[in-house]
C-alpha cells in the first residue's frame, strides 16, 4: 500500500470503508500521528461546502501581519518611484535620459505591483472546505486498498501534494510556502504571479541602484542644489534610503526568484524539499515544468501578470496517494 510522508496530521480511509486496510507501517510516518481506524474519517460529520456567492468570489486572506506586509510593500515601491522621479530624473539636464529611464522604471514598478496584487488576490489552489462527505468519497470510485486522506482541520479530502496552511486555514494544492509579503500562500494557481513579482522587484531595485550610482558620480563635484529639487541633506538622506532599500530587496528577491525557478524546474515545492518527501509523481522535463506554471506555449504572456496561464497538458491532481 502506498504511503504519504506529509508532515501534517491527516486522517485516512480506504475504499468501501473497510477496517482491514487501516493498519499502516512505515518509518515515513514518524513525524505524523495517523489514526488507526478507517472509521475515524467520520464523513457524516462533514457538511458540504456552502455555495460561493458573488460577495466572496475574490480571494483575500484576512491576516493582520500579511496585510501590514502587503501595505509596506506597496509603500516601498511608491517611495522608490518618488525618489527616482523627483530626485534622480526630473532634475537631470538630459531629457532623453530622464524619459527613457522613467518609462522603464515606471513600467517595471507597475508590473511588480500588478503581479503582487494578482499573487495576493488569486486562489492559490485551495481544496474545497467540508468535501470529506460520504457522497464525495463515493464519487471518487476508489478501488479496494486505495487510500484517501482527510484534513481534520478543514474537513477536506486532500489531493496528492496538498498541504494545510495554518494562516489561510485551508489545504492548498502544490503549496510551496505561505508568504506574508503577498499575504497568501504560493500554490499551483498563483506561483506564476509570485515569480513575476520577485523578478520585477529585483529589476527595479537593480535599476534604482544603477541610477543612484550615476547620480552620485555626476553630482559629486557639482552644486547639489542643481542636482535635486530638495536641499542637499534631504537629497542625501533620500538617496541613502533608496540605496539601502534597493540593495536589500535586490538580494532578497533575486534569491527568492532563483529558488522559485529551481523549485519549478525540479517540480518539487519548498515544503517537499524541506521535509524531504518521497517523490510519488511522474517526472517531467524542466521545460515542461516551466510550461505547467507559466502556460502553454512559450510566449510574451509569460511576463504578463494579467494573463492567466493555460496549463495545457498539466496533470490533474489525484485524490489517491
Amino acid at each position: 500500500m502506498p504511503t504519504s510522508v506529509s508532515p501534517y496530521k491527516r486522517d485516512f480511509t480506504v475504499c468501501g470503508w473497510r477496517h482491514g486496510h487501516a493498519r499502516m507501517k512505515s518509518t515515513a510516518h514518524r513525524t505524523r500521528d495517523i489514526e488507526r481506524q478507517a472509521g475515524y474519517l467520520k464523513p457524516e460529520h462533514c457538511a458540504p461546502p456552502p455555495p460561493r456567492s458573488g460577495a466572496d468570489t475574490m480571494w483575500f486572506i484576512r491576516d493582520g501581519c500579511g496585510i501590514v506586509c502587503g501595505v509596506i510593500t506597496w509603500f516601498l515601491v511608491f517611495y522608490a518611484e518618488f525618489v527616482v522621479v523627483f530626485v534622480l530624473l526630473l532634475p537631470a539636464k538630459n531629457m532623453a535620459y530622464s524619459l527613457f529611464n522613467g518609462l522603464i522604471f515606471s513600467t517595471l514598478a507597475f508590473l511588480a505591483l500588478a503581479s503582487h496584487a494578482k499573487a495576493m488576490c488569486t486562489d492559490p489552489g485551495a481544496v474545497p472546505k467540508g468535501n470529506a462527505t460520504k457522497e464525495f468519497i463515493e464519487s471518487l470510485q476508489l478501488k479496494p486498498g486505495q487510500v484517501v486522506y482527510k484534513c481534520p482541520k478543514c474537513c477536506s479530502i486532500k489531493p496528492d501534494r496538498a498541504h494545510h496552511c495554518s494562516v489561510c486555514k485551508r489545504c492548498i494544492k502544490k503549496m510551496d510556502h505561505h508568504c506574508p509579503w503577498v499575504n497568501n500562500c504560493v500554490g499551483e494557481n498563483n506561483q506564476k504571479y509570485f515569480v513575476l513579482f520577485t523578478m520585477y522587484i529585483a529589476l527595479i531595485s537593480f535599476h534604482a541602484l544603477i541610477m543612484a550610482a550615476f547620480h552620485f558620480v555626476f553630482c559629486f563635484d557639482q552644486d547639489w542644489t542643481k542636482c535635486s529639487y530638495f536641499s542637499p541633506p534631504a537629497t542625501v538622506i533620500l538617496l541613502i534610503l533608496l540605496c539601502f532599500e534597493g540593495l536589500l530587496f535586490l538580494i532578497f528577491t533575486a534569491v527568492m526568484f532563483g529558488t522559485q525557478v529551481h523549485s519549478i524546474c525540479s517540480d518539487e515545492t519548498g515544503i517537499e524539499q524541506l521535509k524531504k518527501e518521497e517523490r510519488r509523481w511522474a517526472k517531467k522535463s524542466k521545460w515542461m515544468n516551466m510550461k505547467v506554471v507559466f502556460g502553454h506555449p512559450l510566449s510574451i504572456s509569460w511576463l504578463n501578470p494579467f494573463v492567466v496561464p493555460d496549463h495545457g497538458k498539466a496533470d490533474v491532481y489525484q485524490y489517491i496517494v
